[in-house]
């Protein structure tokens, strides 16, 4: 039986709770979601990092835009790596002293001005990671060429890449991404996410052969402010409204449907 794996798209140490709750395999761990997930604080991964059961990965991003990083971006991402790796939890004791919970992975791209995967930036913050899991994330679907994109991923040392197929969600991109695991062989996971859900899923994991998965597993909890100020708003004048009385957390129960949905 195909064992599958299901990664949640969280902001906050309550969401990485609830896709515990859920039967999540891992999460993502972000800050700034609407900018497409941003590096959350050291003190939001240590938090995380309470939850036992359940693998962290922590976005390495230091702003929301293109994909491509001047030297001192790098620097501070290499530096971020650095950081995340002494991030620990006590979590007991164990015969040979405390068990410790800290973080399993990053997950971070870089491209150049041409559209191409930025190799020698990769392989410096790849070389920072020290047996960290390392994904590429959706940089991949800002790419030139995905063949050749997955075949550099592959050469420096990623582990998975993230990808919707280059299209908006994974449902449109399922034919790509099937070409891709098809490409892959084994040796990088494809991971389709981006509009993946309890309702979709099966039908993406039939269409691709893909066996992890980036799901949305999600909704909006109301604010508990009794007085709003709806005179102001934090954003500004951005271009983009958010509702600043509302937040998004994991939801266990949809994380736990899709889990059921794939027979696990």
């Amino acid at each position: 039986m195909t064992k599958y794996i299901i990664e949640t798209c969280v902001g906050s140490a309550e969401s990485v709770r609830e896709s515990a709750k859920g039967g999540a395999d891992r999460v993502e761990l972000c800050c700034s979601l609407p900018e497409g997930g941003c590096t959350p604080s050291i003190g939001e991964i240590w938090k995380a990092c309470q939850v036992p059961d359940i693998q962290i990965m922590v976005m390495i991003r230091p702003r929301g835009g293109d994909f491509l990083y001047s030297d001192d971006e790098i620097e501070i991402m290499c530096k971020d790596i650095d950081m995340i790796k002494t991030v620990k939890y006590k979590i007991g004791e164990g015969p040979n002293g405390p068990i410790e919970h800290g973080v399993y992975g990053v997950v971070f791209g870089c491209l150049t001005a041409d559209g191409e995967i930025d190799v020698k930036a990769m392989k410096k913050l790849i070389s920072h990671c020290d047996g960290l899991s390392v994904t590429c994330h959706r940089a991949f679907d800002m790419c030139r060429d995905p063949v050749k994109g997955l075949e550099d991923l592959i050469e420096i040392g990623c582990h998975r890449v993230l990808s919707s197929g280059q299209k908006m969600n994974a449902e449109e991109g399922s034919s790509l991404l099937k070409k891709l695991v098809e490409q892959a062989k084994g040796r990088i996971i494809i991971m389709p996410g981006c509009g993946v859900d309890e309702n979709n899923i099966a039908k993406i994991a039939k269409e691709t052969g893909a066996v992890e998965f980036h799901i949305v597993g999600s909704h909006k909890v109301a604010s508990e402010m009794k007085f709003r100020n709806e005179d102001v708003s934090m954003g500004g004048a951005s271009a983009v409204v958010l509702d600043e009385f509302k937040r998004t957390v994991a939801c266990a129960e949809a994380i736990k449907e899709a889990r059921e949905i794939l027979g696990q």
